[in-house]
């Protein structure tokens, strides 16, 4: 299929391209990036972007997909249409699935599963140790063979420091990174909510912020040990950027990411015991939130990530304290990003980077033409218009996790169409195509 993109803003971060102009994508690739270029000659259909950006396709490093095992949670089929409706046009799905995506069978699976009902490009996560039980590695090797491009535990840390050495020494010989969950159990046991004054009012155990901090300082000692390059997920403090910031000065192979959920809300969205806001890491306070958006205009953060964590309706009813941990959020990732762009604190292009550009050169060089829209690159493409308002309906999420904080929010900015490899997996309804033939 033959597309030509008209009117929009053109952003591509990677290639420091910013102004007003056509894309033109031809058999799934990208053609022309640049200023008004006529309609070619025939075959071809006509999207007018105008008011809207045209971005490289979003890339999300860490998201759930639960499949296999968890499947009335989500499934790589509604999953990855829930990401096309974000933006996203790669995922790279976490191994907490049943069973753990822990050896080349399972992964096999999900890659032929991704193959006959994914819309998007999925990017298998392989465990760190196997079954995720923090007792033996898993088979590197045999995992980096079968094509995954990372390695974690993710839903839990990686906690005997032997084996977090061992996996950093493997990623330095694999070129992949070990991602971690940084969280010391032993100081979140039991724990619901942020520690502070939410906690006490709530009356619930809390899960203090040291305990990711004490995590993030002894991976970075690893790492800096081994050369292996450490990804940390999910950051959640003040006191963590500031751990990131001193490694990288002392130039650790250390990456990072945030969520769209711990940039833009505080620990107060837990006041009523709303469960769809009980997420872990838990959301931390203001003082943080602003620490972490520092990070990242700063660098030190170099990947916004949703940790989309899909819930069934009983898994977040009921008793708070038993309900689950996760947010469901890849359909309001963009929405609700804006909202710093809005409010002047933070740069468009810095968030589009952050969404494209930033991580995919987490994921090595095999996969550095994503989250770009360079000549001859995929045609791996988002539109979005920035000034669009809407409502947050949980009930019209195409994915089955409803779980959700933002329920009945009024959001500013919106994904119009998203294209994969030069085919559209979605439209808006307000998205005209016009065919010429």
């Amino acid at each position: 299929m033959n597309i030509l993109i008209k009117n929009g803003r053109i952003i591509d971060p990677g290639r420091g391209f910013d102004r007003v102009g056509d894309l033109l994508i031809t058999d799934g690739k990208t053609s022309w990036v640049g200023g008004e270029i006529a309609p070619p000659q025939s075959g071809y259909d006509i999207i007018n972007a105008w008011g809207m950006v045209i971005c490289p396709g979003f890339v999300d490093l860490h998201c759930h997909l639960r499949q296999p095992g968890f499947e009335h949670k989500e499934t790589i089929a509604t999953g990855t249409k829930a990401a096309a409706r974000g933006g996203f046009t790669t995922v790279c799905c976490m191994p907490n699935t049943d069973p753990p995506l822990d050896n080349k069978s399972t992964v096999d699976y999900v890659r032929a599963v991704v193959e006959s009902e994914g819309v998007i490009r999925v990017l298998p996560i392989g465990c760190v140790t196997k079954g995720r039980k923090g007792q033996e590695l898993a088979d590197f090797a045999e995992l980096a063979a079968a094509g995954v491009v990372a390695f974690s535990d993710d839903g839990a840390p990686v906690s005997n420091a032997r084996l977090m050495r061992q996996a950093l020494a493997h990623s330095k010989e694999s070129g992949l990174p070990v991602i971690d969950h940084c969280e010391d159990l032993a100081l979140t046991e039991g724990g619901q909510v942020n520690e502070g004054e939410v906690s006490t009012k709530l009356g619930l155990h809390d899960m203090p912020a040291v305990a990711e901090e004490v995590m993030v300082a002894r991976d970075l000692v690893l790492a800096r040990a081994t050369g292996g390059h450490l990804h940390i997920a999910h950051v959640s403090t003040a006191g963590a950027v500031g751990l990131i910031r001193l490694a990288r000065r002392n130039d650790v192979p250390v990456t990072a990411e945030v969520t769209p959920h711990h940039l833009t809300l505080t620990e107060s969205k837990v006041l009523g015991y709303d469960a769809n806001a009980k997420v872990n890491p838990p959301l931390r306070t203001k003082e943080d939130t602003q620490a972490l958006l520092r990070g990242l205009k700063e660098n030190m953060i170099d990947a916004i990530a949703t940790d989309h964590a899909p819930h069934s309706e009983a898994d977040k009813t009921g008793d708070f304290r038993k309900a689950a941990f996760g947010i469901s959020g890849l359909e309001t990732a963009l929405g609700s990003l804006l909202s710093l762009v809005h409010s002047g604190q933070v740069e468009l292009t810095t968030l589009i980077a952050k969404l494209t550009s930033g991580p995919a050169k987490i994921l090595g060089d095999k996969y550095s033409k994503l989250g770009s829209l360079a000549i001859g690159a995929p045609a791996d493409v988002t539109i979005f218009d920035p000034n669009l308002n809407w409502v947050v309906d949980p009930r019209s999420f195409v994915s089955k996790g409803k779980n959700t904080p933002l329920a009945g929010a009024l959001l500013k900015g919106k994904v119009m169409a998203t294209l994969y490899q030069g085919k559209i997996v979605y439209r808006d309804d307000s998205v005209r195509v016009k065919k010429e033939t």
